[in-house]
């Protein structure tokens, strides 16, 4: 797919963007050099970082499958944990549960593979899914909000995880439509480079 397609959405709906991105996220995964050059960026921010806990996802259709980056970086310091996000609730914030890569799990909403931990813990460092990403690190996620309201809980709880968007660099564009609730992310990480702001 050309890539910009994605960059330019000009009149695009979020809808119809969203589409067009999906897609092109779809051709960016099956290019194993692309992976491989995602997960080294990956790894470099949580060198760049250094958290003791992380919150990763369960990777959907297309989405960069991180999980073996954050099991070797687990396997680093026997004192660091991760963690997946939990759906409570629609409208309710995520909640992030320990998870280990031997533990038992089980397909909550969306159909998406969540912990039986049980644990709940606000992570140092959020790993974050994107369908899109602007170059000012705005995020055009499914539409659900779970991550907006995600982040805005944890500013209430006086607890602000740094935000590395992940994203392939074809999911590019030039400028996303904002709302009042919408929170740049601290960095955005995709086979290409990093977009950073000030963390």
């Amino acid at each position: 797919m050309n890539s910009s397609i994605a960059r330019n959405p000009v009149t695009k709906s979020k809808k119809e963007l969203r589409a067009t991105l999906l897609e092109a996220r779809l051709h960016a995964a099956l290019d194993g050099a692309g992976k491989d050059a995602l997960g080294r960026r990956v790894l470099d921010a949580l060198t760049v970082y250094s958290p003791v806990s992380v919150g990763l996802y369960w990777p959907l259709s297309g989405e960069f499958d991180l999980r073996s980056v954050v099991v070797a970086w687990l396997d680093g310091d026997a004192a660091r944990r991760a963690a997946l996000p939990v759906i409570t609730a629609r409208d309710r914030p995520l909640e992030f549960h320990v998870w280990t890569p031997d533990m038992a799990m089980r397909v909550g909403a969306h159909r998406i593979h969540e912990p039986t931990s049980g644990e709940v813990i606000l992570p140092d460092l959020l790993f974050v899914p994107c369908v899109g990403f602007d170059v000012d690190r705005y995020r055009l996620g499914y539409g659900g909000g779970y991550y907006d309201r995600t982040l805005a809980a944890f500013r209430s709880a006086g607890k602000v995880p740094v935000t590395v968007g992940i994203a392939y660099e074809v999911c590019r564009t030039d400028s996303l439509e904002r709302e009042a609730h919408d929170i740049p992310l601290d960095v955005v990480v995709t086979d290409v480079g990093w977009y950073r702001g000030a963390v």
